[in-house]
């Protein structure tokens, strides 16, 4: 299952990024495709994407509101709202596990050999301070005398942009690069420092930073597709704690908003049966314990102090 989750993440990439013309035409793609939203965090301004970053519309719907109210345009934003609202309900962060281009580059990252460390749990709770501030109320009430406001978290913070656009569009037209900046610099020091970071810690700018990853979080409990625990199966063995890589306790926490639903708990941790794949209250998908492959030196320890509690087991 983890082989196959690496391949969808790759083609998500692909799909979203599928210009390939740009270093000829050295600008980004601007035709049709572009109108097209994509589900994971992925800048407009990269030069090989072909859909729209769903953080970057609303950011440019709000800047932009108060300017259009006062010249009598009313533009609501209904299909950037409408295609991140249906994204969330219906995936919720199984888009930050399976179709999120960054979250792709930050898992790569992680599998570089070095010693390994936790993210606080206190520290996820900074992403939707990042949403509420810098995507949503930032671009609102810091205008400028024409009644617009700009897209802060783009500007200021996001080391995709910086990634997929930044750097790419400095080396593609020359003419950019006496414009860089301190702007800039900040902002390659953060893409540097999350960089550097993933190689230590699991995903953190998911887990800290991403507004995106906040927003789908919101519909942990209600999202149509969604990974659940079968309380009677479940043994309490715990072997799920150790696999996630958002390090949350899913037999305890099992809507938990931090869970990107990469369901290695359910096909690489659990033997019992305890975690399935549901669709609106349906279970369509779970391991078949007969074809399982459980790594001993996960279970050996678990199985040892069950045996020593029922001996007869």
């Amino acid at each position: 299952m983890e082989r196959a989750r690496k391949w969808v993440q790759g083609v998500w990439f692909f799909l979203v990024n599928g210009y390939m013309a740009f270093p000829w035409t050295r600008t980004i793609y601007k035709g049709p495709m572009k109108v097209v939203c994509s589900p994971g965090l992925n800048c407009y301004s990269c030069p090989s994407s072909t859909a729209f970053c769903p953080m970057g519309s609303l950011q440019q719907l709000l800047a932009n509101i108060r300017s259009s109210i006062e010249f009598g345009q009313y533009y609501l934003g209904f299909f950037v709202l409408g295609s991140i609202g249906m994204f969330g309900a219906v995936f919720g962060r199984f888009i930050c596990g399976w179709a999120c281009p960054f979250g792709f580059f930050q898992e790569l990252l992680h599998k570089l050999p070095s010693r390994k460390f936790s993210i606080p749990a206190s520290l996820n709770w900074l992403k939707y301070a990042v949403l509420v501030l810098l995507v949503i109320v930032f671009p609102l009430i810091f205008v400028n005398s024409s009644g617009m406001g700009q897209p802060w978290f783009c500007k200021y913070v996001c080391p995709a942009g910086t990634f997929q656009a930044g750097i790419p569009m400095l080396i593609l037209d020359p003419n950019l690069r006496g414009a860089v900046g301190w702007l800039f610099v900040n902002k390659l020091a953060i893409a540097l420092g999350f960089t550097v970071w993933s190689v230590f810690a699991s995903r953190p700018f998911c887990r800290t930073a991403c507004p995106l990853g906040a927003f789908y979080a919101l519909f942990s409990r209600w999202q149509l597709i969604r990974l659940q625990l079968n309380e009677e199966n479940c043994t309490g063995c715990e072997v799920c704690h150790r696999v996630c890589p958002v390090e949350i306790k899913f037999n305890q926490t099992p809507n938990s908003c931090e869970c990107v639903n990469c369901m290695k708990c359910m096909t690489e941790a659990c033997a019992f049966d305890a975690i399935s794949v549901e669709v609106a209250g349906f279970p369509v998908f779970g391991p078949d314990l007969a074809k399982t492959k459980i790594r001993p030196s996960l279970f050996d320890g678990t199985l040892r102090k069950l045996r020593n509690k029922n001996p007869s087991a």
